[in-house]
């Protein structure tokens, strides 16, 4: 590593084995030399997300062997830096994902891939830089990558006022889409403010009442509102799911596209946020910093056995606990 022989010991939260929170191991660990394409990240803050979960209680879509620290957005300064990366330096201050497998993030030291990193933009912390690589990244690619949409195009958004509908509803106004969102009755308001054209509140109406021929579908619900959403895209539209596989048999019945996807994470897609957030674009949506030793109080958060908060969970990771 090009830090010389130095070498980093750090506190993790690691599983030997899946299940429910108390799996959830805080342990001294020393950090392996970067290898190429890859850097080590001096953590301040580290995001905490359903997919941490997940991996946790062993439902990931993806391999996860044993044993594993948990944890993917982070946001910190790099200290150490492979053969073969050339973007990032010794004291770069970035943000994004550790790996393609979104393990080893909750930890002081993190070794991450660099072409999943970007440049922390100056103009927010670190605690909101953690807040968003996974779920920010998600909404782009379900707005753009996924559904192909373009300005002056219609887009419904379920859960607009989740973590990722949040920034769904807002690069689709920054694109020049026309967006219709369902929300709950307390949510409306603020995805109006994110900049909604049209806000559902789904307790009251059937959206399917009130939509029609729209070019795409973004489903961050799932289960039954994903059945209804078919009959409200025109022919030859788009459903993009980021948490269920729709049913190809209504897909074809519609005469539409219907898929589910993975979030692919890249220093090109992360610098797309960087750019909007430098121009002051975007608002971020914390809703709860918890210090890293309560790792497991965000993982029963995430579960429903604490009090959730709107907004995402942030480990902060500046001070570390004794064991």
């Amino acid at each position: 590593m090009s830090a010389g022989l130095t070498s980093f010991s750090g506190l993790v939260w690691r599983i030997h084995e899946f299940g429910p929170p108390d799996v959830m191991q805080l342990e001294l660990s020393d950090t392996p030399a970067p290898g190429a394409g890859e850097v080590i990240v001096g953590v301040h803050a580290a995001g905490v997300g359903p997919w941490d979960g997940w991996i946790r209680s062993g439902n990931s879509a993806l391999p996860q062997p044993l044993p594993l620290v948990l944890g993917s957005d982070i946001s910190g300064e790099v200290v150490a830096v492979g053969a073969a990366v050339t973007q990032f330096n010794i004291g770069d201050q970035v943000y994004g994902v550790t790996n393609e497998r979104f393990c080893g993030g909750y930890a002081q030291y993190a070794v991450a891939t660099a072409s999943m990193l970007d440049h922390k933009p100056d103009s927010i912390d670190h605690i909101a830089a953690a807040s968003l690589p996974v779920i920010a990244v998600t909404a782009w690619q379900a707005l753009f990558d996924q559904a192909g949409l373009e300005r002056g195009q219609t887009v419904l958004i379920h859960g607009a006022a989740g973590n990722v509908g949040a920034y769904a509803v807002q690069f689709a106004r920054e694109a020049g889409l026309k967006t219709v969102c369902t929300a709950s009755p307390d949510d409306v308001n603020r995805v109006v403010g994110l900049g909604s054209d049209k806000v559902i509140d789904f307790t009251k109406t059937r959206f399917e009442e009130q939509v029609r021929d729209v070019d795409a579908v973004i489903d961050l619900v799932g289960g039954e509102t994903q059945t209804r959403s078919f009959q409200v895209l025109k022919k030859g539209g788009n459903l993009i799911s980021a948490v269920s596989v729709p049913d190809q048999t209504l897909a074809a019945k519609h005469e539409i596209s219907a898929k589910f996807f993975l979030v692919d994470v890249s220093t090109e897609s992360l610098a797309r946020i960087s750019s909007l957030i430098a121009q002051g674009a975007l608002k971020m949506n914390v809703g709860a910093t918890l210090r890293f030793e309560q790792a497991r109080d965000a993982h029963l958060m995430l579960e429903g056995q604490l009090p959730r908060p709107k907004g995402k969970i942030v480990l902060v990771t500046d001070e570390f606990p004794k064991l």
